[in-house]
């Protein structure tokens, strides 16, 4: 009789395995919740499945080389890279600061939570609560010392 619960208990997992392989596409912000996010490594380590997006998402390509503005809507940067920590979320915007031309301009990466996106008049915007003068002062990020 002891045996009962984890029998039980391992044609309940497998019915709602089989229950989760039969979902629909995820669709926007429910997507993230789909899985576990990317794998490192040279094998997939589950089926495929498909997102769909939807009008109000967001990508990343039209994020790239959005500028950055202050409550004074002065531009004082401009978002250049995108940080996905664990292949799982974003967990950090790299923004390029400084500069003339891609001369001088250094890298800083943002908390994404300090960041409000606004479309105004089909251009995308980012607000930061800081200055130029701190977002130079901010740490670097130097490409050159990533392992990957």
């Amino acid at each position: 009789m002891k045996l009962f619960p984890i029998v039980a208990a391992t044609v309940f997992s497998l019915s709602a395995s089989a229950a989760l392989a039969q979902e629909a596409a995820a669709t926007g912000a429910d997507a993230t919740l789909a899985g576990p996010g990317l794998t490192m490594g040279k094998a997939a380590t589950m089926p495929l499945k498909y997102v769909n997006i939807q009008d109000s998402d967001l990508v990343v390509s039209k994020l790239i080389g959005v500028d950055l503005y202050n409550k004074n809507d002065e531009t004082i940067g401009e978002i250049s890279d995108v940080v996905i920590g664990g292949g799982k979320s974003v967990i950090g915007i790299v923004a390029s600061v400084g500069g003339f031309l891609g001369v001088g301009e250094s890298y800083v990466v943002l908390d994404p939570a300090s960041i409000a996106l606004a479309e105004e008049d089909g251009t995308w915007k980012a607000y930061v609560d800081t200055t130029k003068d701190d977002l130079t002062k901010a740490p670097k990020l130097d490409y050159s010392k990533l392992k990957k």
